[in-house]
């Protein structure tokens, strides 16, 4: 979560209008690196996904907490910047819609239509053998990757068909317990190679007029955001860490924290360039820019956890219990369990 914090701090604030003019700036190059990794944050979120999920199953009261968090913000947000001159009635409205933008690729309303399709892959994983399921990695990692990654290629994609084939990849490696020592090595190599695609599409797209700094990292199914996700995944999948409460805690409050600062397009030109005005800190020294870019990230990512936090303890279970008494809730729930 924090790689795509800083990767919205770059992108949605502006800056990068001002890092093309002179990309090759100290300046500039820093701030690509810091924004390049927000694909592959994606697609480890996604990949811890499939790996828990496919020997477990969504039931109604799973889903319900995911869309009533996912409307809790949208509703208060909108409602806040409403009180406060910034926002509309029409921004109001639109939050009620959480899946209204599923093809422009938000990842909140496709991950809310991906996680329906959940008890349907596992059907499909739990009744293929290991030969077959490789093919259909093998198959979509070609259709997706590969020819999302070679040039002069078109793939038609969007997140929920993606986040399906990451959840069929995770569920390969806990299926069959795949293992490798040396899954730290890989990542730190494909870390090495992205950061040395960024400066060189820097460098010959200064010289051919064109912004294609992210030419291989520039979304989830890029063979770059790809490679890292799943080797840095694979890594830490196998490292030993004891049970910590603290990690535990913070780790549900991820999702909390992308609900509040991509929330709306009010929010990100409020949070990114009213209140840090990221395009105007790009003229700071070097150093400067640095450290106001980590403090930046950081301040975004502990501010949005303590609020989800909050929200958590004080209003979550409530509004469950409300939503679990009405009759549309238990009329679903009757559907389902006939099904």
């Amino acid at each position: 979560m924090l790689l795509i914090v800083a990767h919205h701090f770059v992108v949605n604030s502006g800056v990068l209008d001002v890092m093309y003019k002179s990309p090759m700036s100290a300046n500039s190059i820093f701030l690509f690196l810091f924004g390049a990794w927000g694909k592959t944050g994606i697609n480890c979120f996604m990949l811890i996904t499939g790996y828990f999920m496919c020997k477990s199953n969504i039931t109604l009261k799973k889903y319900v907490k995911l869309i009533s968090e996912v409307l809790f913000y949208n509703i208060v947000i909108s409602l806040l910047f409403l009180v406060f001159g910034i926002g509309s009635i029409k921004n109001v409205l639109e939050g009620l819609l959480i899946v209204r933008n599923v093809n422009s690729g938000n990842f909140i309303a496709c991950f809310l239509v991906f996680y329906l399709f959940i008890p349907l892959l596992n059907i499909l994983l739990q009744n293929i053998n290991q030969k077959q399921h490789q093919y259909l990695i093998v198959l979509l990692t070609f259709l997706y990757v590969f020819l999302g990654t070679a040039p002069k290629f078109s793939v038609v994609m969007n997140y929920v068909s993606w986040f399906s084939f990451l959840y069929i990849v995770a569920a390969y490696v806990r299926l069959y317990a795949v293992k490798n020592r040396k899954w730290g090595l890989w990542t730190i190599c494909f870390i090495v190679t992205a950061i040395a695609s960024v400066i060189t599409c820097l460098f010959l797209g200064d010289k051919l007029d064109k912004q294609i700094a992210y030419r291989f990292v520039s979304d989830s199914n890029t063979f770059l955001a790809f490679a890292i996700g799943f080797c840095s995944f694979m890594f830490f999948k196998d490292l030993k860490i004891k049970q910590s409460r603290a990690i535990n805690i913070i780790g549900g409050s991820t999702f909390g924290v992308l609900c509040i600062h991509a929330n709306s397009d009010t929010m990100r030109k409020w949070l990114w360039g009213t209140v840090l005005n990221v395009k105007g800190a790009y003229s700071l020294p070097f150093g400067n820019l640095i450290l106001f870019s980590i403090l930046s990230v950081l301040g975004v990512f502990i501010i949005c956890s303590i609020i989800e936090l909050i929200r958590q303890k004080f209003t979550e279970k409530k509004i469950l219990n409300w939503i679990e008494k009405t009759t549309v809730y238990n009329r679903i729930k009757e559907r389902i369990e006939i099904i």
